[in-house]
């Protein structure tokens, strides 16, 4: 692995991180939202959504072989942000104007403390690859160094 690649890498994971954390912001931002959206005239309460990572380069031959000569796309993208499938959480207000008939309102299937561990998760990520573009940059300034 060069540096190049070692740079790369802490991009690509730096760039989905960030993703993360504005997911689960937007999570805990809906966490009350009962009206997200509108089908067939009715509210649709906002849905939990998570971000699904793979690595940037697929296992196929073509793409090891070029990993290994130097020229493969290594690190982490984002595969797609899905909907939590989850049950909706029904709570009995009968006052609410997104009430049922029998009083329940169906809340948003997102919980704060799932969500603020997610962005710990994210948040820790995070820095763990700013540290490790840290490390890379150093590594290339002191090599440079022993050049002289």
């Amino acid at each position: 692995m060069n540096f190049g690649s070692s740079f790369g890498i802490s991009a690509s994971a730096l760039t989905a991180q960030r993703l993360r954390m504005d997911v689960i912001s937007s999570n805990i931002a809906n966490a009350e939202t009962t009206r997200a959206s509108m089908v067939d005239g009715k509210a649709v309460p906002y849905r939990r959504k998570l971000v699904v990572m793979e690595t940037a380069q697929p296992d196929s031959f073509s793409n090891i072989l070029n990993s290994k000569m130097g020229s493969g796309s290594e690190g982490v993208k984002v595969k797609s942000i899905i909907e939590d499938s989850s049950p909706l959480k029904p709570v009995y207000n009968p006052s609410h104007p997104d009430a049922d008939a029998d009083g329940y309102v169906y809340m948003p299937n997102v919980d704060l403390t799932k969500e603020m561990v997610d962005m710990l998760s994210a948040s820790r990520s995070y820095e763990a690859n700013v540290t490790m573009l840290n490390a890379s940059k150093s590594m290339v300034a002191k090599a440079l160094e022993i050049g002289r």
